[in-house]
């Protein structure tokens, strides 16, 4: 399906212990990359992993409510593979047939896709080889963020920025997904 837009899509394979760690580090980062206005950065230590963050109220209760949700759905339920899917939107003029002002609609300009699975290991053995993977993957994951927002394609996806107010210029949308169903 082509939608016009980036999407980039991160793969985490996650254990009891480290999901909402792991979940707040990956979704700051994104916002840290993906915040225009004045950000105040604070960083997070997943797995000896540095991870960037925001240091906002708003978004540090978004990022918790929506890590908050996913794992309730995900310990709730069965199925133990979820998405949380972080949306960044543009306001643009909504017109009718006849070319008539509607007022206003979000028009995404770049989709993240994390892909989540909760696992557990059985021994302190698989453990350890369980947490340096996992470490491999974040360190992949920042590299990933990074190469895209630094690349053409991913500036060139950010629309301009007409209104300076607030800490991002643009809507977010962050939804959760367990099992292709919409929880929260």
């Amino acid at each position: 399906m082509s939608t016009g837009y980036p999407t980039i899509t991160i793969d985490l394979i996650l254990d009891r212990l480290t999901t909402k760690d792991v979940l707040h580090g990956v979704l700051h980062s994104i916002l840290f990359h993906r915040l225009f206005g004045t950000v105040r950065p604070r960083t997070f230590e997943v797995l000896d992993v540095t991870m960037p963050g925001v240091s906002d109220p708003e978004m540090e209760q978004l990022v918790s409510e929506k890590v908050d949700t996913f794992w309730k759905g995900i310990e709730g339920g069965v199925n133990k593979r979820g998405q949380i899917i972080v949306t960044f939107s543009e306001k643009r003029p909504k017109k009718s047939w006849f070319q008539v002002y509607m007022g206003e609609e979000d028009v995404p300009w770049e989709q993240w896709v994390i892909n989540a699975e909760l696992r557990q290991p059985k021994s302190d053995r698989d453990c350890q080889a369980f947490n340096a993977t996992l470490a491999s993957s974040l360190t992949n994951t920042i590299h990933t963020m990074l190469s895209h927002t630094s690349s053409e394609r991913g500036r060139s996806a950010v629309p301009l920025i007409t209104n300076a107010a607030g800490i991002s210029p643009f809507p977010i949308k962050v939804t959760v997904k367990v099992g292709d169903v919409e929880v929260g």
